[in-house]
């Protein structure tokens, strides 16, 4: 009698059957084919791509077209049916056949459904039509019209739709004798049609799109027939590997009602962290010689899940993903492959023993970690010191054997109690593999996504995931000090930068966002034994959402610059410029390296030479053509006092200093050049722009800071810095000769900048009062760089251009021709020389 738990369910194997297993499962009687989905995607995605090609690129559609139709008068020869005959004979043969190969197969659903994805698609087709002769734009109708009674009418035939999305709905063509030749038939009416002139080169591929479209929406939405293995089928597979088994048991990630019998088999802790790692079904297997093994069943519809999450890893992230697999027997070879080759390394891992193919499935049979409980599992008072060496013993070994695993999670490491051998190990072994007893015993399982001969680069990412996974458990220093103990210091010190959280798993990603800053508490515990370690975070994205919006904010800034000026009035201003002004512009825009030198050079806590320091800041220019305003220079800064060996958390602090600074001094120097303008006696009231400019900010600041969570983002970005930078900023007021230093820097700095946009307001005959120009450009740059664009391309040009035009009163052209003068020679202009500043420095191992 079955245990309550498992009553209810619905079981193969129940009673007495022909291939005499009992068989405890759920299986799938339709499933959803994510591969469907794709493809109905793919084919929308087709469709709009043929609708563009019809308007965009009409001539060469419109001459394919008429060299296809070339072959007409040859066709009608040898056709000894009309055409209209034969489109019409395809599509009723070529349904009743497959409706027919689905009855006799028993799959009456699937042939309503295919009966009904037809009638939608011709209907489809229908609409489409009226859709575009109704609303299309002149070359779009023109690019689907053919001659028909004397006219052109836009043509998409629709019955030949509808048997495309019958078609598609039957099946694959491969799993469809009828429908393979079925789809042969459809492309030879479609190229007679088309040859004839009945239809179009773009109203062709359409037939087929939609049609297509309306097939794989159906079968993803209502599911096909499941082709996994189950019952009989899963029974011959495991047969066909070896064995001969008994029961096999569901594996479900589920606490068991009452111990013993199937539900302990079923509710394993070591095979439900198979479920959990590798989304596929595990069985629990007892044979007729009384092994406990463990059936892993890779199923097709799955494998296209993981193509494309591995596929778009690759794409954006650099260089962390694992090699792609284009098929479900090429999974499985994998995993067979890295599972020998680390049971051969000496790994302490269940040996695989078996592999067969079923229906759309492999079969994967191995032994099973008797005893052993996931970390995922594992109470936390139970790794001791002695666990958690010898888990870091296990990816030593597999290191060392060149292997690495590249998705290490709390469920693929195990721990087993102490004296408890490796499944397969030990002396009686007869293949002479090594024994992994002892005390304690860890596992490391889940080698799929493996590599054997892995670069330095996988290696590295191994070592992040399990500090990762083991800081989750025991903390950042308990998870480091082990390493340590296992694990060479040349090791350690290279995985700093690894420590993201895009970097890890998708399962210990999930941990660790829900544990926030254990990642930034393993980089201090490293910074904390090993003081020279790099741990600045790599870029690892090559894209992410501020990538993505950064660019579609350049784009509309670009459009919104182009779209508001007149090119006219520009040239005609750039023709009356001043050349000489530009030059001293441009010399202004070079001195800024120098004054932001001075600063970090004054508030560095070690000693820096000055012309490499002003070499590292025009470095900086280069770097901010991928960086946001502001961040450039800050992450070249950190760089030069990281190689100088100044620890992290005090680089953070200098950094910050360095650009709190500068705010402060250009803020105090603008309530100065405020005092005096306007008036030749000192302290005078400021001009008219300056109050409109200081108000105006003011009240932006007033109204965010009434908005409470405008309110905690301002505090929670500037309290850290604030914390960070004050007993650096008390220290340095102790050394007066140092914070002059730097405040002459940030003054150099400012002045440069107002200078040069100064010169360049000259070279074109306009001039503002200093405080008014000063003022302009520095709210303008301020909006502009609030949004993220690489050095703030598009949205600086387009504050600037905003401001001198309204505040400052410079009529369109003129102001848009000095900012891209202003911009030309200040940020453009630089960047060769950065260029040549960063090769230079890298050269001599400064950054």
């Amino acid at each position: 009698m079955s245990s309550p738990s498992l009553r209810g369910r619905t079981g193969l194997g129940r009673g007495p059957a022909a291939h005499g297993v009992k068989i405890v499962d759920t299986p799938a009687v339709r499933v959803h084919h994510p591969a469907d989905l794709m493809g109905a995607a793919l084919a929308a995605a087709g469709i709009a791509l043929v609708l563009v090609l019809a308007v965009y690129a009409q001539g060469t559609t419109s001459g394919l077209t008429e060299d296809v139709q070339g072959f007409a008068s040859l066709l009608r020869r040898l056709l000894f049916v009309p055409v209209a005959v034969l489109e019409g004979l395809i599509t009723i043969i070529a349904p009743i056949a497959v409706l027919t190969e689905l009855v006799l197969r028993r799959l009456v659903r699937q042939a309503f459904e295919a009966i009904a994805v037809g009638a939608v698609a011709v209907v489809l087709a229908l609409v489409t039509t009226w859709v575009l002769t109704e609303v299309g734009s002149v070359e779009l109708r023109a690019s689907l019209s053919v001659w028909s009674a004397g006219e052109r009418v836009v043509t998409i035939p629709a019955l030949l739709t509808g048997t495309a999305g019958l078609l598609t709905a039957a099946g694959a063509r491969n799993r469809r004798r009828t429908a393979s030749w079925s789809w042969n038939l459809l492309w030879l009416a479609l190229g007679v049609a088309l040859i004839t002139g009945l239809v179009t080169l773009p109203g062709a591929l359409l037939t087929v799109l939609i049609g297509r479209v309306a097939g794989l929406t159906s079968r993803y939405l209502s599911g096909v027939q499941s082709e996994r293995a189950y019952g009989g089928a899963l029974v011959d597979g495991v047969r066909r590997a070896g064995f001969e088994p008994n029961r096999l048991i569901r594996v479900r990630d589920v606490t068991a009602q009452r111990p013993g019998g199937d539900d302990d088999l079923a509710t394993d802790l070591a095979a439900v962290a198979i479920t959990r790692y590798g989304d596929n079904r595990v069985y629990a297997m007892t044979t007729v010689d009384g092994d406990r093994l463990d059936v892993v069943v890779l199923d097709g519809d799955r494998q296209v899940v993981g193509v494309l999450t591995r596929w778009w890893r690759s794409v954006r992230l650099r260089g962390i993903e694992g090699r792609a697999v284009v098929s479900l027997r090429q999974a499985a070879e994998r995993a067979a492959l890295l599972s020998y080759a680390a049971w051969s390394a000496g790994v302490c891992t269940p040996r695989l023993l078996g592999l067969a193919e079923a229906e759309d499935s492999m079969i994967l049979i191995q032994d099973h970690a008797h005893g052993a409980v996931p970390l995922r599992d594992l109470p936390t008072e139970a790794l001791t010191d002695d666990v958690l060496d010898a888990v870091w013993d296990q990816l030593r070994v597999a290191h060392t054997a060149g292997l690495a695993h590249r998705s290490l999670t709390s469920d693929v490491v195990l721990v087993a109690p102490q004296g408890v051998r490796a499944p397969g190990s030990g002396p009686e072994d007869p293949t002479g593999t090594p024994a992994c007893d002892g005390a304690p015993v860890a596992f490391l399982t889940g080698w799929e996504s493996g590599d054997v001969a892995s670069s330095h680069l996988a290696r590295r990412m191994d070592i992040s995931h399990l500090l990762a996974v083991l800081a989750l458990r025991v903390g950042a220093e308990r998870a480091v000090a082990s390493a340590a103990r296992v694990l060479p210091d040349a090791d350690l010190a290279t995985i700093g930068p690894l420590l993201q959280s895009i970097a890890l798993p998708p399962a210990t990603r999930a941990e660790a966002r829900a544990h926030k800053g254990v990642l930034a508490e393993v980089r201090e515990a490293l910074l904390a034994r090993l003081p020279q370690s790099t741990v600045e975070p790599e870029r690892l994205v090559r894209f992410g959402g501020r990538t993505v919006t950064t660019l579609a904010l350049s784009v509309v800034a670009a459009v919104v610059v182009i779209t508001t000026i007149s090119f006219d009035q520009v040239n005609e201003a750039l023709a009356q410029a001043q050349p000489w002004w530009a030059a001293v512009a441009f010399t202004l825009g070079m001195t800024a390296f120098v004054g932001s030198a001075l600063t970090l050079v004054a508030f560095s806590p070690v000693r820096l030479p000055l012309w490499r320091t002003i070499l590292s800041q025009a470095a900086a220019a280069f770097v901010a053509l991928v960086a946001p305003a502001g961040v450039g220079p800050a992450a070249v800064n950190m760089r030069v006092l990281v190689r100088r060996g100044v620890r992290h958390g005090l680089a953070v602090a200098s950094v910050g200093l360095v650009q709190v600074s500068q705010l402060i001094t250009t803020l105090i120097l603008l309530v100065l050049m405020s005092m005096v303008s306007g008036s030749q006696i000192p302290l005078g009231m400021p001009s008219g722009t300056v109050l409109v400019s200081l108000g105006s900010v003011a009240v932006v600041i007033a109204a965010a800071m009434l908005v409470p969570p405008a309110r905690q983002w301002v505090l929670g970005k500037t309290l850290p810095v604030w914390r960070q930078t004050w007993p650096r900023l008390v220290q340095l007021l102790s050394q007066p000769r140092r914070f002059a230093v730097a405040v002459i820097g940030n003054v150099l700095v400012t002045l440069s900048y107002v200078g040069a946009f100064a010169a360049c307001l000259a070279a074109f005959g306009r001039e503002l009062p200093l405080i008014d120009l000063a003022l302009i450009y520095l709210i303008g740059n301020a909006a502009g760089a609030l949004v993220p664009t690489p050095g703030g391309l598009g949205t600086v040009e387009l504050a600037l251009i905003t401001a001198l035009s309204t505040t400052g009163g410079v009529p369109l052209p003129i102001a848009t021709s000095v900012v891209v003068l202003f911009r030309a020679l200040t940020f453009w202009g630089r960047v060769p020389f950065g260029w040549w500043a960063m090769r230079y420095l890298q050269r001599r191992d400064v950054l």
